[in-house]
């Protein structure tokens, strides 16, 4: 696991995390809007990029979703995304009739 995570307070993270928070708040794990941070797709400790907009996803933070009240980050961990239990639905309730 990283250990220098020194980058989540400049201002460049910063200005990254909002950008990939704007364009989407739908969290990377369990699906469900208002996500409140982001987390490295390929993480850090595996070879991932720390400040690559392509490498940043949102995700649920520490309070976790308000839908599902899944602990998203903390499930992850320094895991790859390919290995996080994803939620899949039976039925896409946005695709409309």
């Amino acid at each position: 696991m990283a250990t220098d995570r020194s980058e989540l307070t400049s201002y460049e993270y910063r200005k990254l995390r909002a950008q990939v928070l704007g364009e989407s708040d739908v969290c990377v794990v369990c699906g469900h809007g208002r996500a409140t941070a982001v987390d490295h797709l390929v993480p850090v400790s595996k070879g991932g990029a720390r400040l690559d907009p392509a490498n940043l996803a949102p995700i649920h933070g520490v309070k976790g979703c308000p839908v599902c009240l899944r602990k998203c980050n903390s499930e992850k961990g320094d895991r790859p995304l390919g290995e996080v239990v994803q939620l899949r639905t039976s039925v896409d309730w946005f695709a409309g009739p």
